[in-house]
């Protein structure tokens, strides 16, 4: 195993933990808003890990703002009795990077249920046919995951289906140079190496909503 491979998968250790810690935790309950448990979970990540930063912005969306992408800023809402949320953290761990993303359910709704199962399905199914390729553009692969949504009955919600991860900063392009994402205008092919001539190493996300129910699961962590 290469370093940066055995790095990535240390600090997604630790992230696993942290989502772990906020179950044991018990910090995901009614009443509390968006913001509030966002701010929880940075204190928790500091007093547990000393984790004080992330190399994106840290997103806690719960309800209807389950629709929204990443470069959406929806409003502060409220967590319900009977509701859905989902977490997406990139903490930087001794200068690496983890990207992990989780839903979670208050109450007992059956369709609010399903997503939060199919998108852990859908991940690891993206999984075994990513690395049953040999060879795979960056839309290629997102036209897959399109298609994988509509198999599981939701739509996919997000921007893209992954990206690049690393040692912080990671390798970086352009503002809308989509080369080292999983999108519709990456034609590059991801098993290529980098300008160093090491293997890249990828985040899958899946986001899947339904835009009529208006509820959205995301999961997200290291493909490679």
């Amino acid at each position: 195993m290469n370093l940066t491979k055995s790095k990535l998968m240390e600090a997604e250790k630790i992230a696993l933990q942290l989502f772990n810690a906020i179950e044991e935790r018990q910090l995901i309950k009614p009443g509390k808003s968006e913001k509030e448990l966002n701010e929880e979970v940075f204190k928790l990540a500091d007093e547990l890990f000393g984790i004080k930063k992330f190399w994106h912005k840290r997103i806690v969306r719960c309800g209807v703002n389950t629709l929204s992408p990443y470069d959406d800023n929806p409003p502060n809402l409220i967590l319900q009795e009977d509701d859905i949320l989902f977490f997406d953290f990139g903490p930087i761990i001794e200068e690496w990077e983890a990207d992990f993303g989780r839903t979670y359910v208050l109450g007992n709704d059956p369709l609010k249920h399903k997503i939060k199962s199919d998108i852990e399905l859908a991940w690891h199914e993206a999984k075994d046919w990513f690395h049953a390729q040999t060879k795979l553009t960056g839309a290629d692969f997102w036209q897959y995951l399109l298609e994988l949504a509509k198999k599981y009955g939701w739509t996919y919600g997000g921007q893209l289906g992954g990206h690049l991860i690393g040692q912080f900063p990671h390798e970086r392009l352009a503002p809308e140079d989509y080369g080292l994402y999983v999108h519709p205008e990456n034609n590059n092919d991801m098993f290529l190496l980098d300008a160093n001539g090491n293997k890249r190493e990828w985040i899958l996300e899946i986001h899947f909503v339904d835009r009529e129910k208006q509820i959205g699961g995301f999961f997200e962590q290291l493909l490679t």
